[in-house]
C-alpha cells in the first residue's frame, strides 16, 4: 500500500504552496482519499502527476537555425 501524503506534505514535494494540491483536488485532477474530513495523496499519484506533466527539451539541428533568410 501506497504511504499516504497530507495536503502539506504534497506541496512541499512539489515546491509549491498549499493552494495548489488543494486546487487539485477540488478539480479532480489528481487521486486522493478521504479518511473523515481528511484528505490524503497517495505517493503514487504525486509521482504519476509529476510523470504526466513532465515536458521533455526539444532537440534542434543547429545547421537549420544559423542561416540567413
Amino acid at each position: 500500500m501506497d504511504r499516504l501524503l497530507t495536503v502539506d506534505q504534497v506541496a512541499d514535494r512539489l515546491g509549491t504552496g498549499v493552494r495548489f494540491p488543494r486546487r487539485l483536488i477540488e478539480e479532480r485532477r489528481i487521486t486522493f482519499v478521504k479518511v473523515g474530513r481528511h484528505v490524503r495523496i497517495p505517493e503514487s499519484a504525486v509521482e504519476a502527476y509529476v510523470d504526466a506533466h513532465t515536458v521533455e527539451p526539444v532537440r534542434l539541428r543547429r545547421a537549420g537555425l544559423w542561416r540567413a533568410a
